[in-house]
């Protein structure tokens, strides 16, 4: 598995000086937030010119971008909210085989009108659910028409907040296109933490030929999502876990401070190497 890490962990003031400070960590890989270009995280569009200079500043480095974030609220409760990252979701898919990238990674989404990942009561409706599964399905009639994959992660606040609604979602797509990306954190709230090899053992039988990406954080017992090697997942067997189940991909760590990055780096590669 290839380590990485998400290039806007590194707040500075040009995409150029983020990218370097990948590689002064002595990472090779990263995934990419357009918002490092100075702009929203989600633009209605990537000129020419900002995809040769992101692709550019990746190849200069030798940096590979195993992914671009592409997320927007795909539950949410307004329709014309929906609309609109719909469009600009497109767009980014697009053009991501000119910023050097074939995967573009989703959010599931919320009923909460004001943030993406936190839980509400309606995302268990049935309405929620094919809210969402009409915002993928366009994503994934996207990314077969750019030749790219469109990855969602479970996330505990989504609609998808788990293995087997991942499972579920994949069912009903039926796409090569739709992926999934895997963050064992996601799928491990305090009363699981315990049986944590029985749940990721579940989540890989049931996703592993899916995995397109890893997410690489953690989670302490009462809940608390930290950098990696700070919480209680257990890594070596996270990092095993994802080897039986054929992944070979690579592992992005976020969900850090960057004054965190290098004690995260040392810990995950030693689980790699285990």
């Amino acid at each position: 598995m290839r380590l990485g890490i998400f290039a806007r962990t590194f707040a500075r003031d040009t995409l150029e000086a983020a990218l370097d400070a990948v590689v002064a960590h002595g990472l090779d890989a990263a995934q990419f937030n357009p918002v490092l270009l100075g702009g929203p995280s989600l633009p209605p569009s990537l000129s020419a010119a900002d995809r040769e200079r992101v692709a550019a500043a990746h190849g200069a480095r030798g940096i590979a971008m195993v992914a671009v974030s592409g997320t927007y609220n795909m539950a949410h409760p307004d329709p014309v909210r929906r609309a609109d990252g719909a469009r600009r979701l497109a767009a980014l898919i697009a053009a991501a085989p000119g910023l050097g990238t074939g995967v573009v990674t989703l959010c599931a989404g919320t009923r909460d009108p004001d943030d993406m990942w936190r839980a509400h009561p309606g995302n268990a409706a049935p309405d929620a659910w094919a809210d969402m599964l009409a915002s993928v399905t366009a994503a994934v009639e996207a990314a077969e028409r750019a030749g790219v994959a469109v990855a969602v992660e479970p996330e505990p606040g989504n609609v998808v907040r788990d293995a087997p609604a991942a499972r579920r979602l994949l069912d009903q797509v039926r796409s090569p296109a739709l992926r999934i990306v895997l963050d064992a954190a996601n799928l491990l709230p305090p009363e699981r933490l315990p049986d944590q090899a029985r749940v990721l053992g579940e989540a890989l039988e049931l996703l592993g030929p899916a995995l397109v990406l890893a997410h690489a954080k953690d989670v302490r017992p009462d809940g608390t999502v930290v950098a990696a090697g700070r919480g209680a997942v257990d890594y070596p067997a996270y990092v095993a876990g994802l080897r039986s189940a054929g992944f070979d991909g690579p592992l992005v760590l976020h969900g850090l401070a960057e004054d965190e990055v290098d004690a995260s780096v040392a810990f995950v590669r030693a689980a790699l190497t285990a």
